[in-house]
Formats: C-alpha cells, structure tokens, sequence
C-alpha cells in the first residue's frame, strides 16, 4: 500500500493517497457475468436515453414541460451512470482495483451531487404533474419556457450545494492506515468506515444531508401525489381519470423505484455488507429500466417514436445492414461455385 509520509503538529503521520474498491471481489464465479450484465444494462441506459433526448427535441408534440422535465432527467441519468459504472466494469475484468486518492474524492462528490440532482428534480416533474392537474387552464401561462428552465437548472444547483457538505467533512478525516473500500465506488458510509479519526461528525452531516437529499423530497413527492390523488377522485368521467392517473404513472413508477433503494442506504451513514448490493439498484438497474418506464408507459413517446424521423433512420441503417449481408452471402455463394 503506498503512503506519503507527512509532519503534521509535530507529530508523523501516514495519510494513504489512494483506496482499493473491493467490489464483488468475494463473488469470483460471478464476475463474467456481473461484467456482461452490466455492460449490457450500462449501454441500454445510455441508448435509451439518448433517444428520449433526441427525441423530445425533434418532435414537436413533446415540445411541452412535461417532456423538457423528462428530457433533462435522461441527461441527468447519462451522466449518472457514467460516474461509477465505468470503474465497475474496470474493476470487474482488471486485478488492480485502486483508485487515487483525489479521484476517490472527485467521484464521491460527483455521484452524490447527481443522485441529490435527481432527487430534487423528481420533485420538479411531481410538481409539474400536480399543476397540471390541478390547474389545467392556467398550466401554459406558469410553466412557460423561463420558468420551465428555472426548475430544471435548480436541482443541479441544489444538489452540489447539498453534496458539497458531507464531502468537506469526509475529506478532512485523517486516512493513515486502512485503504480498503467494500464498494464498487467511492462513496460516503464506506470512505469514512476506512478513516482513523472519529467519524462522528462527518457521518452526524451525512445524516443530515441526507434528510435533506432524500427524505424531504420524498415526503413533498409524497404530498404532491396526495393531491394528485385526491384530484384525480374528483373527476367524475371513468375515462378522465384514467387519462389523469396516466400521465404521472411513468414519473410515480420512477420515484418509487429510486427512493425505495437510497432512503435505505443514505438514512443509515455506517453502512452495511448489503449497501453495495442495494447501490446496483439505483446506479445500474434502475437507470436501465428508467427510458422503457417513460417509454413503454408513455402513448404519446410511444406515438412519436413510430412517426419520429429517427425511427425511420435506424431502419434504413438495417435494411442497408440486411442488403449488405446478401450481397456478402451471394458473392461468397459464387466463390465457392
């Protein structure tokens, strides 16, 4: 393990300048195929994203808040994944298994300023939703395009602040000794579990950041969804309900999905030998399943991707595919002859 070797107060200190991801390094027999699935789940999330962005901002139709919202969420999630997966897949084929100290730290910070962004962004399209429903005469005149860009920007900025502060006090434990992270990635519990100070204030601010990243907007999603709820009942046309319910079904789906898994990890900042396993959920699973949800769910993403140009494109590519693969056939039919 390298160490630098560093006077501080008089005294000397060790401080380790970089950490080993343990990863699923006990689950030998899986790693092939821990490295196919994630791959595969790794591409499908950014495939599936990229097309609902490009989508939304071909097709006119989806030109509405509600699918802007929708478009920066499949952004956010892009970058999301890019933090960590990357490493895992690294870390699953190659031996080595360090990262450098800073590097350890960058990813940290990163990671939890994207989760908290899409927390609060979960807020942003409950909002948009409950708005709609709840004043559909006056939805275009508020939610116009400042506006519209007000909340997409606010969780980003909401959630370096937020991540900014558990982070400062994570990276000002003394680190002398132990190096070993039972993670796939750097992340708050596990780094401070490795630290030889006393980790009770940064974890006390893991806490707390952690009722303002998770716990308090889940509970306004929550009461977004009361009140969704309780406006939905009110309509009296069987078929105005199922077109009201249908609109905020993909987004519900989303955020039940999300919070179920980091409510559990991020209101417990001591962490867990199951952390890692529940951390697949919410940076792999749930990211791949993420644009089929707001797709398969969803009749008007559904109705444009038929009619979309970008549909049209693809199967040109596979037809052109398909006719370069005869013509191969063909040629090599008359070699063999």
């Amino acid at each position: 393990m390298e160490r630098l070797v560093i006077l501080y107060h008089g005294f000397n200190k060790t401080t380790v300048t970089e950490f080993i991801l343990l990863a699923f390094s006990d689950l030998q027999h899986l790693q092939i195929f821990l490295f196919v699935f994630v791959l595969l789940a790794f591409i499908s999330c950014i495939v599936g994203n990229s097309v609902i962005i490009v989508l939304v901002g071909c097709e006119r139709s989806l030109h509405t808040p509600m699918y802007f919202f929708i478009s920066d969420f499949a952004l956010l999630e892009i970058i999301f994944v890019f933090v960590t997966v990357p490493k895992l897949l690294d870390n699953l084929i190659e031996a080595s298994r360090k990262i450098s100290f800073i590097g350890c730290f960058a990813q940290l910070y990163a990671f939890n300023s994207l989760g908290v962004a899409e927390c609060y962004l979960l807020i942003v399209m409950a909002f948009d939703r409950d708005l709609a429903i709840s004043k559909p005469l006056h939805y275009s005149r508020i939610m116009n395009n400042a506006f519209c860009m007000e909340l997409a920007v606010a969780p980003w900025i909401i959630g370096s602040v937020i991540s900014a502060i558990p982070t400062i006090f994570t990276v000002e434990l003394e680190f002398c000794g132990p190096n070993e992270v039972n993670h796939f990635f750097c992340d708050l519990a596990p780094i401070q579990n490795t630290a030889c100070s006393d980790p009770t204030v940064s974890n006390l601010a893991t806490s707390s950041a952690a009722i303002f990243a998770s716990a308090l907007p889940f509970l306004i999603i929550l009461g977004f969804y009361i009140h969704i709820i309780v406006l939905i009942s009110k309509i009296k046309s069987t078929i105005g309900k199922q077109k009201a319910f249908s609109t905020c079904s993909s987004h519900l789906t989303v955020a039940c999905l999300f919070y179920s898994s980091v409510i559990i990890v991020y209101l417990r900042p001591k962490g867990s030998q199951n952390d890692k396993f529940l951390a697949l959920v919410y940076t792999v699973i749930i990211p791949f399943l993420n644009p089929f949800i707001y797709t398969l769910r969803n009749k008007d993403v559904k109705a444009a991707l038929r009619k979309s140009k970008l549909l049209r494109f693809l199967g040109q590519i596979r037809l052109a595919i398909s006719t370069s693969t005869k013509v191969e056939g063909r040629k090599r039919e008359e070699k063999t002859l």
